[in-house]
C-alpha cells in the first residue's frame, strides 16, 4: 500500500467527497438535509439554487453510490491527472460534471414542456414537511408522477464526471485491458466503454418506471469528455504511461 501514489487533485477529490458523505448523515440528526441544499434540482424547481450545478458532484445517495464513483475516480483519474497535470485534470472533471447536469436538465425541460406546454413558470408547489403538493390540473397519474419527480428530486453524485474520465481513458488508452465484475476475461477499454455508453443511452431512452438513475447525466459527462479529449489531445504527452498504449 505504501507504493500506491495518488495524484494531488484525485486525492483531494476523494477526501472532499468522503467528507461530504459523512457530513450528510451527521447533519441529518440536526434535521439539515444536504441533498436538498447541495443536490441539483431542476432549474424551474422552487428548491433550485445556482450553486447546486457544482455542489451536486460532491453529494452521493448511499454507500455503494459513492464507493463505485470513488473507485472510478481512483482508477481512471490518477492516470489522467498524471498525463494532463493538475490544472487540466480539474478543469476536465468540473467541465464534464457541468455538462452532465446540463444535459440532464435539458432532457427534464423537454419532458416538462411535453407535459405542460412550458419548461418554466409552471404552477408546481411542493411542501414536503406539510405533505402538500400542487401540480397543474388535468394531468394523468403518470404525468403527475413524472412532474413531481423532476421538481422534487435532486440529482446527486459524481457519476457524470466519472463517465467523462471513463471516456477519456478509453480514447487515450484504448488497448488497456479492464477486468469487469462478472466477466471472467479482461476486456479492452475500446470495446467495453462504447458498450457501456450505449447501455446508458438505452436505459435513458427506455425511461423505465422506478429507475432513479440520471442516465442522461452520465451521457452528458461522456459527451463533454469526448469533445474535450478531441480538443486537448496532443502528441507531446504520448511519452506518459506508454504501457497502456
Amino acid at each position: 500500500m505504501n507504493n500506491i501514489h495518488i495524484p494531488p487533485v484525485v486525492k483531494n477529490l476523494l477526501i472532499i467527497n468522503v467528507l461530504f458523505f459523512v457530513a450528510k448523515f451527521v447533519l441529518q440528526r440536526a434535521n439539515i438535509d444536504l441533498d436538498t441544499l447541495l443536490g441539483a434540482f431542476y432549474f424551474d424547481s422552487q428548491f433550485f439554487n445556482v450553486w447546486q450545478v457544482v455542489t451536486y458532484m460532491f453529494m452521493h445517495g448511499d454507500f455503494w453510490h459513492i464507493a463505485f464513483n470513488m473507485f472510478g475516480l481512483f482508477m481512471f483519474g490518477g492516470v489522467l491527472e498524471a498525463r494532463w497535470g493538475a490544472k487540466r485534470f480539474i478543469n476536465f472533471y468540473l467541465i464534464t460534471g457541468l455538462g452532465a447536469v446540463a444535459l440532464q436538465m435539458g432532457v427534464q425541460a423537454y419532458e416538462v414542456y411535453h407535459i405542460t406546454g412550458s419548461a418554466v413558470n409552471n404552477p408546481v408547489v411542493i411542501d414536503i414537511a406539510a405533505n402538500y403538493v400542487k401540480l397543474p390540473p388535468g394531468l394523468s397519474q403518470l404525468d403527475q408522477a413524472t412532474l413531481f419527480g423532476i421538481y422534487a428530486s435532486p440529482m446527486v453524485g459524481a457519476s457524470g464526471a466519472i463517465f467523462g474520465l471513463l471516456v477519456a481513458f478509453g480514447m487515450l488508452y484504448p488497448n488497456t485491458e479492464l477486468y469487469i465484475m462478472f466477466i471472467p476475461v479482461p476486456v479492452k477499454a475500446k470495446y467495453f466503454i462504447p458498450c457501456y455508453i450505449l447501455f446508458e443511452l438505452f436505459m435513458g431512452v427506455a425511461n423505465r418506471p422506478g429507475d432513479s438513475v440520471a442516465h442522461y447525466a452520465h451521457l452528458g459527462g461522456a459527451l463533454i469528455g469526448f469533445i474535450l479529449v478531441k480538443i486537448w489531445k496532443d502528441k507531446n504527452n504520448d511519452r506518459f504511461y506508454t504501457y497502456y498504449e
